[in-house]
């Protein structure tokens, strides 16, 4: 059942995140960032979540991509504790420069499972979003599609494959977001042979 989402903050939540990532692309693209998070908050809403949840898609990057530890607090301010406590957990690190990608992803994984069901809700309508663009973008580049990671195709999977295990375990009920992102998994695996 979806939950009325109210319009005037998410406004301005979608103004803030616009402003914040207004000069950021996704990787090897000119397709500006923000319609990745529109994206992710648009999945948010359509599979039940409320004005928090929503606006916590649209902000799930910011505090990894747009100034750490100070973008935190400006969203806690401006959009509560509730928003800003799903942001920090689908942030996989505050520290710049990033740590090793392995070690990152290997962390958050592990954090995941502890995380409360509006952060879950967020981070696989995020990693959904991701997956579909990967595959999509391999059908429109071929294998060079790898090149934009930092890591190699095998480690991508590995990391795909190692979040589904993760929210078949810890998120509740949600069965078709979960289906649908195993069989995304499924085409990943089967695109990086």
């Amino acid at each position: 059942m979806n939950k009325k989402i109210n319009q005037k903050e998410y406004l301005e939540a979608l103004q803030f995140a616009f402003k914040l990532h207004s000069k950021q692309f996704r990787k090897g693209t000119k397709i500006p960032y923000f319609f990745h998070l529109s994206s992710v908050s648009n999945h948010v809403i359509e599979n039940g979540g409320n004005t928090d949840e929503a606006i916590a898609g649209l902000l799930h990057d910011a505090v990894e991509d747009q100034g750490g530890e100070k973008t935190l607090k400006l969203i806690k301010k401006k959009f509560g504790s509730k928003v800003a406590r799903i942001v920090e957990d689908c942030t996989d690190t505050k520290i710049e420069p990033k740590p090793p990608w392995f070690d990152r992803k290997k962390q958050y994984i592990l954090d995941l499972g502890k995380k409360p069901q509006s952060s879950l809700l967020v981070s696989i309508c995020d990693k959904t979003h991701n997956a579909s663009c990967i595959i999509n973008d391999y059908y429109r580049v071929g294998k060079k599609i790898w090149k934009r990671f930092s890591a190699n195709k095998k480690q991508v999977c590995w990391y795909y494959e190692s979040l589904g295990k993760c929210y078949y375990k810890h998120f509740k009920g949600h069965i078709v977001l979960k289906q649908n992102f195993k069989k995304l998994v499924t085409e990943m695996k089967r695109v990086a042979k």
